[in-house]
């Protein structure tokens, strides 16, 4: 069935050309939804069989032109026509500088090199609370500690930490 999609598609090329070219007056353009319509009809014509293949090609293409115009004229309303090369230069990256990257391997490696200072038990304190966000009550039952100590441990390795980066940053 799709050769017969294929074979109407290409008898009537130029007149679904000038139907997209009405509305949106670019051959690149025209020429991309003539082949998004083509292919769209072919996918529909696999679901189920249709009866007029050409007047559904046209309507196809059609409602993809005037999409594309409706989407075209939105961006237009809150983009700019063009933009200067050095506009879009000044555009900072999302990435972080190489300078950020370093400096947030040190404190990764200073706060890893005090964790491993502090006690056991802090440290999964720690790890329970913050990387697997269990409350200080879920944390003193599986311990077996009270909840107050599970809040302590959780204080004594941020206050560990707060010390060693400020000392970082001092330095």
């Amino acid at each position: 069935m799709s050769a017969n999609v294929t074979s109407v598609f290409l008898n009537k090329r130029r007149s679904l050309m000038s139907t997209l070219m009405k509305i949106v007056r670019d051959p690149a353009t025209a020429e991309d939804l003539a082949h998004d319509a083509y292919i769209r009809v072919c996918r529909a014509v696999e679901v189920s069989p249709i009866d007029q293949v050409e007047a559904f090609l046209h309507q196809t293409a059609r409602n993809l032109a005037l999409d594309h115009e409706r989407r075209r004229r939105v961006r237009a309303r809150f983009e700019p026509e063009s933009v200067a090369q050095d506009a879009i230069e000044q555009v900072p990256s999302d990435s972080p500088s190489v300078e950020a990257v370093v400096i947030e391997r040190e404190r990764l490696r200073l706060f890893e090199q005090v964790f491993e200072t502090l006690p056991e038990r802090a440290r999964r304190v720690w790890v329970l609370a913050h990387l697997e966000g269990w409350s200080y009550a879920q944390i003193a039952a599986h311990l077996g500690i009270a909840r107050n100590t599970a809040y302590n441990d959780v204080k004594l390795v941020m206050m560990r930490c707060h010390d060693a980066l400020m000392s970082l940053d001092r330095d």
